[in-house]
């Protein structure tokens, strides 16, 4: 048995106990996105500061003067907006790590796709690629964004930053590697997460790297530190990308959890607590 913390097996319960039927049903989706199509995005109450720049939200944390800078991508299945557990988690990043934190509040399926938030993304980036110490970072859809888009700079002459740190990053929305143990992770499914994959990847073909980095060149990219939990769905995957960034020449830090489950180091636990340290190693030194 895996020695893992009393809170995070209590919180594998409470995680199994809410998932979303969706995400193991097949009608249970089509209903999910189409509702989603009709649906406006629904934006946390402004507790935190928030700015507009070329059309998008984009809460900031911090200092804007901080020596460090982070732009972080948030999670959610490309379809799931942005909530408190990604602003509270900002917000401890910018007190703990003197960091200025930028969160955009990107364009998401089924009413948008990747084409249209890379867009967006890439006028913000621009405005910030001449920032010291710039980390670019995010959380399961959140990280795999992080990586297609730093495999993307490349393609259009813009720097790369400093390092990538993803939590449980989603790097083949295709799905190709079946099969997926759906029924071990308690928050995400291989059904639910195929449907969303189609709808995100708009005009891309599902292994396009813009939408998987999995089948991208990591050449010429920064250091990275990458984290996945042993128990969740993306597992086999992000270790078989990790290997892939080796085999390209990059130097990455993989942390896995054991007997740990999808984005763990968001969640209150112990094990996120040493998770957070790794971070802090990584920007700070």
């Amino acid at each position: 048995m895996v020695d893992k913390s009393f809170i995070a097996r209590i919180e594998e319960k409470i995680l199994k106990y809410t998932k979303p039927k969706y995400m193991d049903s097949k009608d249970e989706i089509d209903d999910f996105i189409k509702e989603k199509s009709k649906s406006p995005v629904k934006i946390p109450k402004a507790i935190f500061k928030s700015t507009s720049l070329n059309g998008m939200q984009v809460f900031t944390f911090g200092d804007e003067n901080a020596k460090n800078t982070i732009l972080y991508i948030h999670g959610g299945a490309y379809i799931n907006e942005i909530n408190y557990q990604h602003l509270l988690y900002c917000f401890l990043l910018s007190r703990k790590l003197n960091a200025f934190v930028l969160v955009p509040v990107y364009p998401l399926a089924p009413l948008h796709n990747a084409g249209e938030t890379f867009e967006l993304m890439t006028h913000l980036y621009e405005s910030l690629s001449g920032r010291s110490n710039l980390t670019v970072m995010g959380d399961s859809a959140g990280g795999g964004f992080a990586l297609s888009f730093c495999q993307y700079l490349k393609t259009v002459d813009l720097p790369q930053p400093d390092r990538i740190i993803t939590f449980s990053p989603w790097v083949d929305i295709s799905m190709g590697s079946a099969p997926y143990d759906s029924e071990n992770d308690p928050i995400l499914g291989g059904i639910g997460l195929r449907e969303i994959g189609k709808s995100w990847a708009g005009d891309f073909d599902a292994k396009d790297f813009r939408v998987s980095p999995i089948y991208g060149d990591n050449r010429g990219l920064p250091r990275m530190l990458i984290f996945a939990g042993t128990n969740e769905i993306f597992y086999k995957d992000i270790k078989k990308y990790v290997e892939s960034i080796r085999d390209d020449g990059v130097d990455v830090r993989f942390i896995t959890g054991e007997g740990l489950f999808h984005i763990y180091p968001l969640f209150p636990s112990p094990e996120a607590r040493n998770a957070f340290k790794e971070v802090k190693k990584e920007i700070m030194g």
